[in-house]
């Protein structure tokens, strides 16, 4: 290792506190930066490191479930995230949630019994002061990042290289679409047929309406403003602007010829193929804010849609994250400012474990790239490796967070036909032990 080697890690959030273990455990000198408490956040309440400011819950532990299998990966790799919200649990069925309080103070004492960790409460407004005297640079300021040091990012990235705000609508599963009514088609049989479309009759269409204007919806929360743009506006303020706004809008039905009927349905849902592999589709118009049970409800009675499994739900909220398709390499670094890194939200990936997860991938690179081995590979087969692997493929006209879901996992091979949930068993087993190998080879103890 060289002498003058020494990481800087912007934000004292989970992603920050994963990476900064990861290498000050490897004896390598990491410095981390949190503005709290001298500069506060509108939702932080304290200066502690690894705040949780939502929920106090890590999701699901099974791994037969996606949430849990990202959290098995990560405890395979000492994840100090992982090891801390279990020493801190609290009863929650078989979810992992945590008592906040001792959450935090597992993560500190943790860092600082490390030798090579320094934790320095200080504001940073542009990363590239940190530069002249750190050989690599971990951005990990989570979505709530400072006006100034979005600012110095969005100097580097460019214009539309980073957003502020998040207008996701949800993402089903391919395979529980029935497309035994739904069809591909494009418009007026232009190009290929690369949209799925749900026909949907007057009726039906009508009492799809009256559903989104009457369903249950997510309050703003203090900090963030009721401030819609025309460009994304929930789909259930749309449809409070009149019955026929959808079915001239997104939902228009021309050119989209029912092949069941020959005829031109009334309205027709698209969704749009989201991954390259074509497991996950995004229901085109349909970003909200409804709860999540009220998007099962509403959304599952548009034909074709009956018994679909959500990959990932709607949602609009104030977010901060870069276009990762268009500015990350695979090591999670810029493509314009090499040794520079983006971890967690910020790079993209949505939901605590997600974030923390994309901290260890980039610690594991430094760690690579420090001891001067070839670049990790992306195993998209992993958990970890599917949610690198759609930052590097979604489409960058499109492109917008995600979370850990089944639908990222290539399907296992199987002969015959394998239920539902025994099909995630066998892809999840896969997966962890791919993971379990990689890290292996890693040398990763």
């Amino acid at each position: 290792m060289h002498n003058m080697t020494k990481v800087a890690i912007i934000g004292g959030g989970l992603a920050g506190c994963e990476a900064a273990w990861q290498l000050a455990k490897r004896e390598i000198p990491v410095s981390l930066f949190e503005m709290r408490p001298h500069v506060k956040t509108p939702a932080h309440q304290t200066g502690s490191l690894a705040e949780l400011v939502c929920s106090n819950s890590f999701k699901s532990v099974d791994i037969g479930n996606a949430h849990g299998l990202l959290k098995a990966e990560m405890e395979a790799a000492d994840s100090l995230i992982i090891h801390a919200a279990k020493a801190s649990a609290i009863p929650a069925g078989s979810a992992l949630a945590v008592d906040r309080d001792l959450f935090s103070r597992e993560i500190e004492t943790s860092l600082n019994s490390l030798d090579k960790f320094n934790c320095i409460q200080q504001e940073i407004t542009d990363f590239k002061d940190l530069q002249k005297e750190h050989s690599h640079v971990i951005i990990a300021g989570g979505p709530l990042l400072s006006d100034s040091l979005a600012q110095s990012l969005n100097r580097t990235l460019g214009e539309q290289g980073l957003f502020f705000y998040d207008a996701i609508a949800p993402i089903v599963l391919a395979d529980s679409i029935n497309m035994e009514i739904a069809y591909k088609a494009s418009r007026y049989n232009k190009g290929e047929a690369d949209y799925i479309n749900c026909p949907m009759n007057e009726t039906e269409y009508l009492e799809f309406v009256y559903d989104l204007v009457d369903s249950k919806k997510v309050p703003f929360r203090d900090f963030e403003q009721a401030k819609h743009f025309e460009g994304c506006l929930p789909i259930e303020v749309m449809a409070e602007r009149g019955v026929s706004t959808l079915s001239f809008g997104p939902m228009k039905p021309v050119g989209l010829i029912d092949p069941r009927t020959g005829k031109q349905p009334w309205a027709v849902l698209q969704l749009r193929q989201e991954n390259q592999n074509a497991s996950l589709y995004n229901l085109v118009g349909c970003q909200t804010r409804m709860t999540w049970p009220e998007q099962k409800r509403v959304f599952r009675k548009i034909p074709g849609l009956e018994n679909c499994d959500f990959a990932r739900m709607g949602s609009m909220h104030r977010n901060t994250y870069i276009n990762a398709p268009n500015h990350l390499n695979s090591k999670l670094e810029l493509n314009k400012e090499k040794g520079v890194y983006i971890a967690g939200q910020l790079s993209g990936v949505e939901g605590y474990a997600e974030s923390s997860a994309m901290g260890l991938w980039a610690a594991i690179n430094i760690v690579a790239d420090i001891r001067q081995k070839d670049p990790v590979q992306v195993n998209p087969q992993t958990m970890i490796g599917a949610l690198v692997n759609y930052l590097l493929t979604a489409s960058p006209q499109n492109f917008q967070p995600m979370n850990a879901n089944f639908g990222l996992l290539p399907p296992p091979e199987t002969k015959g036909k394998v239920k539902k949930r025994d099909r995630k068993r066998l892809q999840a087993e896969l997966a962890f032990e791919k993971w379990k190998s990689q890290l292996h080879e890693l040398e990763w103890n």
